[in-house]
Protein backbone atom coordinates (compact mmCIF):
# COMPACT_ATOMS: atom_id res chain seq x y z
CA UNK A 1 0.00 0.00 0.00
CA UNK A 2 2.36 2.24 0.61
CA UNK A 3 4.55 1.97 -2.39
CA UNK A 4 1.39 2.66 -4.32
CA UNK A 5 1.30 5.87 -2.62
CA UNK A 6 4.58 6.39 -3.01
CA UNK A 7 4.88 5.62 -6.83
CA UNK A 8 1.49 7.96 -7.58
CA UNK A 9 3.11 10.91 -5.56
CA UNK A 10 4.70 13.45 -8.34
CA UNK A 11 8.50 14.27 -8.67
CA UNK A 12 9.62 16.70 -6.52
CA UNK A 13 10.97 19.35 -9.67
CA UNK A 14 14.64 20.50 -9.59
CA UNK A 15 15.58 23.97 -8.17
CA UNK A 16 12.11 24.18 -6.03
CA UNK A 17 13.53 24.90 -2.76
CA UNK A 18 15.11 27.72 -4.46
CA UNK A 19 12.35 29.97 -5.29
CA UNK A 20 11.02 29.94 -2.12
CA UNK A 21 14.03 31.45 -0.34
CA UNK A 22 13.65 34.00 -3.76
CA UNK A 23 10.14 35.03 -2.78
CA UNK A 24 11.11 35.28 1.30
CA UNK A 25 14.14 37.49 0.33
CA UNK A 26 11.63 39.60 -1.99
CA UNK A 27 9.04 39.63 0.47
CA UNK A 28 11.30 41.18 3.40
CA UNK A 29 13.12 43.53 0.66
CA UNK A 30 9.14 44.81 0.14
CA UNK A 31 8.48 45.01 4.03
CA UNK A 32 11.86 46.83 4.74
CA UNK A 33 11.17 49.40 1.96
CA UNK A 34 7.72 50.09 2.13
CA UNK A 35 7.23 49.70 6.35
CA UNK A 36 10.31 49.78 8.34
CA UNK A 37 12.50 52.07 6.40
CA UNK A 38 9.78 55.05 6.22
CA UNK A 39 8.97 54.66 10.02
CA UNK A 40 12.50 54.47 10.83
CA UNK A 41 13.17 58.60 8.84
CA UNK A 42 9.63 59.28 10.48
CA UNK A 43 10.98 58.47 14.33
CA UNK A 44 14.48 60.08 13.71
CA UNK A 45 12.58 63.33 12.47
CA UNK A 46 10.09 63.50 15.15
CA UNK A 47 13.52 63.05 17.57
CA UNK A 48 15.31 65.86 16.00
CA UNK A 49 12.05 68.41 16.32
CA UNK A 50 11.95 67.09 19.95
CA UNK A 51 15.22 68.12 20.31
CA UNK A 52 15.07 70.93 18.79
CA UNK A 53 12.15 72.60 20.89
CA UNK A 54 12.74 75.81 22.88
CA UNK A 55 11.22 78.19 24.58
CA UNK A 56 7.92 80.12 23.27
CA UNK A 57 7.16 77.42 20.53
CA UNK A 58 3.83 76.72 19.70
CA UNK A 59 2.77 72.91 20.13
CA UNK A 60 0.22 70.25 20.21
CA UNK A 61 0.15 67.49 22.04
CA UNK A 62 -0.68 63.85 21.30
CA UNK A 63 -3.97 64.26 22.99
CA UNK A 64 -4.80 67.16 21.19
CA UNK A 65 -3.84 70.39 23.42
CA UNK A 66 -2.51 73.23 21.94
CA UNK A 67 -0.03 75.00 24.26
CA UNK A 68 3.10 77.18 24.46
CA UNK A 69 6.81 75.58 25.77
CA UNK A 70 7.62 77.79 29.18
CA UNK A 71 10.38 75.13 30.69
CA UNK A 72 12.63 72.47 28.78
CA UNK A 73 14.32 69.60 31.06
CA UNK A 74 15.63 66.71 29.74
CA UNK A 75 12.49 64.29 29.32
CA UNK A 76 9.57 67.25 29.93
CA UNK A 77 8.16 70.09 28.89
CA UNK A 78 6.25 72.57 30.66
CA UNK A 79 3.50 74.33 29.02
CA UNK A 80 1.24 77.45 28.98
CA UNK A 81 -2.45 75.97 28.06
CA UNK A 82 -4.42 78.94 28.89
CA UNK A 83 -3.24 82.33 30.50
CA UNK A 84 -2.06 81.26 33.61
CA UNK A 85 -2.90 77.65 33.46
CA UNK A 86 0.39 74.82 32.76
CA UNK A 87 0.72 71.31 32.09
CA UNK A 88 4.31 68.96 32.79
CA UNK A 89 3.78 66.49 30.13
CA UNK A 90 6.32 64.47 28.80
CA UNK A 91 8.64 65.54 25.63
CA UNK A 92 7.41 62.27 23.61
CA UNK A 93 3.97 63.43 23.38
CA UNK A 94 4.47 66.52 21.93
CA UNK A 95 3.48 65.95 18.12
CA UNK A 96 3.61 68.51 16.10
CA UNK A 97 4.31 72.59 15.68
CA UNK A 98 1.30 74.94 15.00
CA UNK A 99 3.20 76.46 12.67
CA UNK A 100 3.24 73.19 10.56
CA UNK A 101 -0.81 72.98 10.66
CA UNK A 102 -0.75 76.29 9.45
CA UNK A 103 1.20 75.24 6.66
CA UNK A 104 -0.79 72.57 5.99
CA UNK A 105 -4.24 74.40 6.18
CA UNK A 106 -2.68 77.01 3.62
CA UNK A 107 -1.90 74.29 1.20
Amino acid sequence: MINLLQATAPAPQAGGGYSLFIMLGLMILVLYFFMWRPESKRRKQMAQFRAGLKKGDKIITAGGIYGVVKEIKETTLLIEVDGNVTLRIDKNMVVADTSDLQQQQQK
